[in-house]
């Protein structure tokens, strides 16, 4: 049970569920190969069951962190940084964001969108989950849409988000890591039939970095 005070720090934004933050190569989306800082916020309640880090979901198990250490810690590698989770959205980002962009760093998030968008970004990437779908403010801001392709099914989901965010938004399509083998060729085909879509990998895994 957090205190009272510290409570009230985090309901402002001023702390945060830190779970991790570690420096290395995009790996995914618009901006694969790019070096980057990762800040990783605990706490999501969407519930993907091919999530590779269920461990961020429960937010008491991530202590809460001064944005001022985050954000210290951030300035120090590159001039870029990603925002992700668990869900960040579920938190107010806006005072980290500012702090952020006060050191003139670029500030990407990761999110599915499913709370109303809170923050300022350079970018935004929508990752849509089908059991809580995105607000309409992420939608509407979102600069690229990446859909999750686990099976066939996904495919028609993916066409049903792309009715939905903005015209601006690039569109990717990104094999789940466990089907890669059987989603990869069946994505390739897609976007060859379909070239508004682009192809995704978690190229990170393909390196063995984080």
């Amino acid at each position: 049970m957090l205190s009272k005070e510290i409570q009230l720090e985090v309901n402002k934004g001023a702390m945060l569920p830190l779970m991790e933050e570690f420096y290395t190569i995009q790996g995914e989306g618009f901006h694969t190969g790019r070096a980057a800082y990762f800040i990783r916020i605990g706490g999501c309640d969407v519930g993907c069951h091919w999530c590779d880090v269920k461990e961020s979901w429960n937010a008491e198990l991530h202590p809460p962190t001064s944005i001022d250490l985050i954000v210290k810690n951030a300035s120090s590698y590159a001039d870029t940084v990603v925002v992700t989770g668990g869900e960040p959205l579920s938190w107010d980002m806006t005072l980290l964001t500012q702090e952020l962009k006060n050191k003139n760093l670029k500030v990407h998030i990761e999110t599915s969108g499913a709370f109303p968008l809170s923050g300022t970004w350079d970018w935004i990437c929508l990752s849509p989950k089908k059991n809580k779908l995105p607000t309409q403010t992420v939608y509407d801001n979102a600069d690229e849409l990446k859909v999750i392709i686990y099976n066939k099914h996904d495919f028609i989901f993916a066409e049903e988000q792309a009715e939905l965010v903005n015209d601006n938004a690039i569109l990717f399509l990104q094999p789940e890591w466990s089907k890669k083998e059987e989603m990869t060729p069946l994505i390739v085909d897609y976007v060859m039939n379909n070239p508004k879509w682009r192809v995704s990998l978690q190229t990170h895994k393909y390196l063995n970095i984080p």
